[in-house]
């Protein structure tokens, strides 16, 4: 009995050298000491039931739930990234770095994260990081509120019959004096521009700055009070709900993009478009709004967890491995904790400033280890690549094959993100069933690489030329605004005035149908719209409403297969890389590793590679849109161009991760020789040196 009670005790009160600090308040509620002097367990603790927040398991579902819901959050942005450019007139590269600046904030902190995650109160923390990712995505929503509603036109959008005939070519005597852009620009719309553009790069990195504690300090505290064995289990699961968070966020943008923009203060007449029209912007920002309640649902239940819980009982059939890890420990002296090694030895008694002069030294040795920097460079590729693509993949297939934002994002989020979740799953399966050594996995990493190499070659060749647009594009033998010059000179078309006609016929598009010359209109409803009379068209037209569609429409769906095969291939290697650089860098230095390799990567990767991409689009647009003097969006792209700048990226970085993958399996194979040659010169020697022991020694030497 009295063991049992000391057993009890030292639960109680934790290990010998503690016994000064007071117990946490929770666990002191959980235990029944809270109110009994001396913090000794009361007569009747035993008759206390623990709280419902005292379990690993329930912690393990809410872990689960809120990761899906903040990856959810931060991935939106990506599904709606050509509507923003739309509706605040952002160029691509803009848009890029607005994405990547959910990396600033993270990267800044996250370095810290390993050293406070051991002297705070991680699930308090997290409910806190949550809270700041919901006001984030809040904040995302505010220019959507405080912006004037959106004009698709020249002219008040609360009448629709203006919108038709205000882009009709009159004579210059009964055109209404418009008000165009440079009368409606002044220094306090250019002011509100900026600010509604800043509001969203300060929310995009408090996005960033509150989930810097969410997955650190969920993954060690489920690590640190699960059993040992139920660990790898419970972390599988979060990691499996987590990887559904990217495709919810297309999804969510696929079905939100269907709703206009102003849902919530429709003018009085509706409006006349549909979401087919080129200006349709969708209601971007009410996915932020949902995605944000569900995170602050999500962080409720971490305000409840206790700072520490009960290990988690051990289950008989673990009873071998558990007194096997106490055999280990026996050396250790009486009540104290198995030694530690590395920076996690030293990690608790480092001040800050003292901290920060040690990282260096461990940064420089484990960037100096060649196994270690040649797998970070080819992750750092691979993720060029996946970041450029998560970014600005919906926008490419709207404008490649004229398929709107809500079925590009819809493709995404059932195609892409099931391969790359296949992807993972599938290679850890072949790590842990075929026992893969180092070598065999940087060989499953070099095919992996040179699969996804060869899916992204037939990409170059799978889209279509952009169409004919009338002032703007000519193509050989087809027919232009040369048949008919001077066309359009009694019509005093506005030079910012965008509502693209098209010529079926002919696939010739005009920017309105004003550019056509088209003096009357017939709307036998809302959704199918025709202008007649045009004198800058062959037989006069009609011409119908909206931009031509493409000739490439039906290869959308095998393009999106061999995006996801090639996703499904640089899944594979997310595993076997993963395990390269636990196997081999040092024991002591594994942890450190793991977070300079997630630091790299945000740095090198995630953060640049939007901006890239976005820059590279931009190159190949060939009529941007003008607001107050400046450039806004770009309305026309060259197909061709953007295709092969595209897809030319992506095949660029891909090479570079194949590259590296390829000197690490030689190095590894040089590794092995060296082993095998010490593992037979010792054998050798001894033999030479019994059968010949009247030579000398240096006879000898092999």
């Amino acid at each position: 009995m009295k063991t049992v009670e000391c057993q009890s005790q030292v639960l109680v009160d934790g290990p010998v050298g503690e016994e000064p600090q007071m117990p946490d308040k929770d666990t002191m509620a959980m235990t029944g000491t809270e109110d009994t002097p001396g913090g000794r367990a009361s007569p009747d603790s035993q008759d206390l039931q623990p709280s419902v927040f005292h379990s690993i398991k329930l912690f393990v579902l809410c872990h689960s739930l809120l990761q899906l819901a903040q990856l959810m959050i931060s991935g939106y942005l990506k599904s709606s990234i050509s509507t923003v450019e739309k509706r605040f007139g952002l160029s691509s590269q803009t848009s890029g770095l607005l994405a990547a600046f959910n990396e600033v904030g993270n990267t800044t902190l996250i370095v810290f994260v390993s050293y406070f995650g051991i002297r705070v109160h991680r699930p308090r923390l997290i409910g806190c990081g949550a809270i700041l990712v919901a006001l984030a995505g809040l904040l995302m929503t505010l220019p959507h509120f405080i912006s004037e509603p959106y004009r698709y036109d020249g002219t008040s959008s609360g009448n629709v019959s203006q919108d038709f005939e205000a882009s009709l070519c009159l004579p210059t005597t009964l055109v209404p004096a418009p008000a165009s852009s440079s009368s409606n620009c002044s220094s306090h719309t250019e002011a509100k521009h900026l600010t509604m553009v800043g509001i969203m790069f300060v929310a995009q990195t408090l996005l960033g700055v509150g989930g810097v504690p969410i997955q650190p300090f969920g993954i060690s505290y489920i690590d640190d009070f699960a059993h040992s064995n139920n660990s790898p289990l419970y972390l599988g699961i979060v990691f499996a709900v987590t990887l559904m968070g990217p495709g919810l966020a297309f999804g969510l943008g696929g079905v939100m993009l269907r709703l206009y923009v102003d849902i919530d203060r429709m003018p009085e007449g509706g409006i006349s478009l549909t979401s087919k029209d080129p200006r349709w912007v969708g209601a971007w920002w009410l996915g932020f709004l949902i995605s944000a309640g569900a995170v602050a649902l999500a962080a409720i239940p971490y305000f409840f967890f206790p700072r520490e819980m009960p290990k988690e009982k051990q289950e008989l059939h673990f009873r071998r491995r558990v007194l096997t890890v106490v055999s280990k420990d026996e050396d250790a002296p009486p009540g104290e904790p198995p030694k530690k090694e590395g920076l996690a030895q030293m990690a608790p008694d480092l001040t800050v400033i003292q901290f920060i002069k040690v990282f260096p030294r461990v940064l420089l040795r484990t960037l100096r280890h060649p196994i270690f920097l040649l797998v970070v460079l080819s992750q750092v590729c691979m993720s060029c690549a996946v970041a450029g693509m998560a970014t600005f993949l919906s926008k490419f297939l709207e404008r490649q094959f004229s398929i709107t934002a809500s079925y590009a994002n819809m493709l995404i989020g059932c195609l892409s993100i099931p391969g790359a979740i296949m992807g993972i799953v599938l290679g850890g399966i072949l790590v842990k069933c075929l026992h893969l050594s180092p070598m065999r996995c940087s060989a499953l990493c070099l095919l992996g690489s040179l699969f996804c190499l060869l899916f992204s070659l037939p990409l170059f060749f799978m889209g279509c030329s952009t169409h004919q647009i009338a002032g703007i594009t000519h193509q050989p033998g087809q027919p232009g605004l040369e048949l008919f010059p001077g066309c359009m000179e009694p019509c005093s078309c506005p030079s910012d005035d965008f509502n693209p006609v098209c010529e079926s016929s002919t696939r010739v598009e005009y920017l309105s149908p004003c550019h056509a010359g088209c003096t009357n209109q017939a709307a036998p409803d809302k959704s199918h719209v025709f202008y007649t009379n045009c004198s800058c068209v062959t037989g006069s037209g009609p011409v119908q409403a909206g931009s031509c569609n493409s000739a490439c429409s039906h290869l959308v769906l095998p393009f999106m297969l061999l995006i996801s095969l090639g996703g499904v291939m640089a899944s594979v290697i997310h595993t076997p890389s993963f395990m390269l650089i636990l196997r081999g860098v040092k024991k002591e230095d594994k942890a450190l590793a793991v977070g300079i390799q997630f630091m790299l990567l945000r740095v090198l990767a995630w953060m640049p590679s939007p901006v890239i991409h976005g820059s590279a689009i931009d190159t190949t647009c060939v009529h941007w849109a003008q607001s107050c003097g400046r450039r806004a969006v770009c309305r026309y792209y060259d197909n061709d161009l953007l295709r092969n700048r595209f897809i030319g990226l992506q095949f660029f970085f891909k090479v570079g991760s194949l590259a590296c993958f390829a000197l690490i399996l030689a190095i590894l194979r040089q590794q092995d020789k060296e082993e095998g040659t010490k593992v037979t010169c010792p054998g050798l020697q001894q033999q030479l040196l019994v059968s010949q022991p009247e030579k000398k020694p240096e006879e000898s030497r092999v």
